[in-house]
Parts: structure tokens; C-alpha cells; sequence
């Protein structure tokens, strides 16, 4: 890509260029900065297994013949998937760079700047800072006419340095938002640049510092009043760190602002008490939760789950999985077992994942992990129990439970979910089997499962 050998005007020590506000916007950034998502498709992943195989003399040949010979969906999610923070394969995190240059000189590219922001952040983390800046340039050159765009691409490289951590390549996006955020007439790069700002300090564990720019630009001070989202950020960032008090002060905080404290902002302050393994302020959060009527999702379960870490080693090994919650309270102890008995005392859980009528009874497991899945199952088992033996509900001429394609696994085709669900149903001698026309799905004839469980 001859851009990265291009002279560089300026370097990440150096104030970046001014953008003209006074242009008109003539492209929506959020067409421009769509990304393809992270998963890798089974063809990507052949590819990266061989590529990272293949000797380095073949290796630019290799790349090319596999974008010269893929579709562009798959070219696109594999590079994406090399640029993400969470690659399973980051030995090759290197290569991003010839695998996007081969990209960028097909017929069917078209030059993407959130695609570059991740780029520019991957290659600073590896130290090849140049080819970075160079990047950086090549984008500010080609945005710096139209201004939403430009500021939101330094947005974007924002957010990509403090996904990887990167204090330098965060400070030098963060100085050039601060900049706009106090120079700029337009009230949406304002805001834009404000919320940027606020997420990427409380990504980089900096809420002290999001908090005090919060203070400095609200109400007349900077004309800026924080939204929920800003208040979120701040308190999930301190929850991060372990320092509740604070979360527990923003929270009323956001109270006495008249945000209300919904089942995403409770997932929120779940998640940052499991992150810590505080599992008896978990099982009081959730009575707080029930008491005040915010409803239990599949968030609530996935951030329960993935601090138990019973549950977690159960779902590596999928052995000898306890078959009933009461099974299961059993296996489990101490904190754990207390939070996992407050989640599955209620069956609320099942009125979104779950439709029931004479037709069929559908379980959808879509967006839950393997521990969330897991319990949600238990209580579906255990509902599905009681309703059959209940004449008032009747027998569903099918039953299916929908565990997925594995579309957004690691690896695209591939669903965990699946495999431990089957294992669930094999185990228990039920007549669930595979959909011979979905195989995402297990069914059975309604009849059939009401033999079965009762």
C-alpha cells in the first residue's frame, strides 16, 4: 500500500492538524464506519491455520491468492478479526497489515476509516509507530474537508487504543477530541466527542478523570449536561476497579439526575461485582433488583454465570453436569451457591426466551453463554415439567430449543451452545434430536416430551 511509505507532516508527540469546521458534512460517518464483524468464518480460520504454517518467503503470495480467491464477506471478517483485541490468533497480529494492503487493491473495497482506526492502534501496540502514523495521515487527509467524519474517525481511533490499552496513541486522539469538544461550533461533534472521551478514560481505568470532565463542561460551564450513557460509563468504571463506594455514588447520582436505573444499568453494576467475585453484594444486588421490579435478562444471567467458577469449570469439561437445579445447589457452595439460588428462585427469565403456544413451545438461547444456557435450561426443563402436567396449558405439537448456527462463536459454524445442550438432552434420555432442516435447533413432538418428563 504505497500510503504508508508516504513523508508524515506530524507524529504522535505532536499536535494533530486542525480540522476545518466550517465545511459542510456531506457524508454520514455512520454508512462510513459500519465494520464487519470479529467472527472468523471457517474459511478464514483454514486460512490462518495454514498461514500460520507457511514459510515467511510465500507468506504476501499466500495472502493475496486467499483475497483474490474469497469472497469479500470472508477477506473482510478475517481481517477484522486479526484487528480485534480478542483474536484467537494473535501471533499473526503482524501480518494485519499485508492482509489489509492486499485487501485494499481489490475491485470491491471501499476505504473504510474505522477500519483503519483499528489498524493504526494495532501496529502503535506493536511498536511499528510509522506505519501508524502513516495511516493516521493517510485518513486526516482524505476527511479533513468534512468534519463530523474526521471527528469521528479520531472517535474511533480513540476507542481502538484504549481497547488495546495504549496509553500514547489514546492521549494524542484524546488531545485532538479535547481540542474539538472547546473549539468547535456544532453541537454533535461536541456530543460525539464528549462521549468518546468519557467511555475511552473509563475503558483506560481513568473514571476519576471522566468524572472531573464531566464537572468541568456541565451546564454553563461547557454547555454540556451528561446523558445516562456518560453516567454509566463512569460508574462501570469505577466498579471495574473494585471501588464501589464510588459506583454506588454515581448511581444515586444518576437517581437524583432522573436517569432511571434499569435492567442494563443493574446488569452493569452485576457484572463489575462478578468481575470481583463479590458474590454476596451479587445475591444483595439482585434482591434489590427483584424489589424494585427491574426484570432479570439474559445479561443478568450471563454476568451470574461467568463469576461462578464451579459453573465455569463445568462448562469447560461438560462432565457429569447436574441434571436439576436441585442437582446442582447441591455441587455448589458458599457465595456461589447463594447467587446462583437467588437467579433461579424465579422463572421470569423464560417469558423472553421462551413462547409457548399449541403449536409449539420454543426455547431461544440466542445470546446467552454456556453457564447462562446452562441454568436457563434447568429452569425450562423444569417449567416445561409443570406446564405439561398441567391440563390449562395442553401439549404443543412440537417442541424446539434454539441454541444457534454458531454465527457469532469464535469461529463462525461452530456453537458451543449446541454441543452443550445436546450433551444435556443425550445424557437425560430425551427426545430432543437435531433438526434434520436447521441444525441449530434440537426438536421433538410435543407428546414425545411429555412421556418424557412426566
Amino acid at each position: 500500500m504505497g500510503s504508508v511509505s508516504v513523508q508524515l507532516q506530524w507524529r504522535w508527540n505532536q499536535p494533530p492538524p486542525s480540522p476545518s469546521l466550517s465545511l459542510p458534512v456531506t457524508v454520514t460517518m455512520t454508512v462510513m464506519m459500519q465494520r464487519c464483524r470479529c467472527t472468523l468464518t471457517k474459511q478464514g480460520e483454514r486460512f490462518l491455520t495454514k498461514l500460520a504454517a507457511n514459510s515467511d518467503s510465500g507468506t504476501h503470495t499466500f495472502i493475496r491468492r486467499f483475497v483474490n480467491g474469497s469472497p469479500k464477506s470472508v477477506a473482510l471478517s478475517t481481517l477484522s478479526h486479526l484487528l480485534s483485541p480478542s483474536s484467537s490468533f494473535p501471533h499473526l497480529s503482524s501480518l494485519a497489515l499485508p492482509l489489509y494492503s492486499c485487501i485494499a487493491q481489490a475491485s470491491w473495497f471501499t476505504w473504510n476509516p474505522a477500519i483503519v482506526a483499528d489498524l493504526a492502534a494495532l501496529l502503535d501496540q506493536l511498536g511499528r509507530s510509522e506505519e501508524a502514523e502513516a495511516l493516521v495521515f493517510e485518513a486526516t487527509s482524505k476527511l479533513e474537508s468534512r468534519n463530523r467524519e474526521l471527528a469521528l474517525f479520531y472517535c474511533k481511533l480513540l476507542e481502538s487504543h484504549s481497547k488495546r490499552g495504549s496509553q500514547k496513541g489514546f492521549d494524542v486522539a484524546y488531545c485532538y477530541l479535547n481540542q474539538l469538544l472547546r473549539s468547535s461550533s456544532s453541537v454533535y461533534i461536541k456530543r460525539r466527542a464528549f462521549e468518546y472521551m468519557i467511555s475511552g478514560l473509563c475503558a483506560m481505568d481513568r473514571p476519576r478523570e471522566a468524572e472531573d470532565l464531566v464537572e468541568d463542561l456541565r451546564g454553563n460551564g461547557g454547555g454540556i449536561d451528561p446523558s445516562a450513557f456518560e453516567l454509566k460509563s463512569i460508574m462501570y468504571g469505577y466498579g471495574r476497579l473494585g471501588l464501589f463506594h464510588d459506583l454506588h455514588r454515581v448511581v444515586d447520582q444518576m437517581k437524583r439526575s432522573g436517569f432511571e436505573i434499569d435492567t442494563v444499568c443493574a446488569n452493569m453494576v452485576l457484572s463489575t461485582y462478578g468481575t470481583h467475585g463479590e458474590h454476596m453484594e451479587m445475591v444483595s444486588w439482585l434482591k434489590k433488583m427483584r424489589s424494585s421490579g427491574i426484570s432479570f435478562s439474559v445479561r443478568t444471567y450471563n454476568s451470574v454465570s461467568n463469576s461462578c467458577p464451579m459453573i465455569t469449570r463445568m462448562m469447560a469439561e461438560l462432565n457429569e453436569l447436574p441434571l436439576s437445579i436441585e442437582e446442582l445447589n447441591v455441587r455448589l457452595e458458599g457465595g456461589e451457591a447463594m447467587v446462583v439460588k437467588e437467579l433461579l428462585d424465579s422463572c421470569v427469565i423464560l417469558e423472553e426466551v421462551m413462547v409457548w403456544d399449541s403449536s409449539e413451545a420454543k426455547l431461544d438461547l440466542h445470546g446467552c453463554h454456556l453457564g447462562s444456557s446452562y441454568l436457563i435450561m434447568l429452569l425450562w426443563l423444569k417449567e416445561m415439567q409443570r406446564r405439561l402436567n398441567d391440563s390449562n396449558y395442553g401439549i404443543p405439537a412440537e417442541i424446539t430449543v434454539v441454541c444457534g448456527l454458531g454465527k457469532h462463536s469464535n469461529v463462525r459454524g461452530e456453537s458451543p451452545v449446541k454441543v452443550l445442550v445436546k450433551k444435556m438432552m443425550v445424557n437425560m434420555g430425551s427426545p430432543l434430536r437435531i433438526d434434520r432442516k436447521n441444525n441449530g435447533c434440537l426438536v421433538a413432538k410435543g407428546r414425545a416430551v411429555k412421556n418424557w418428563l412426566c
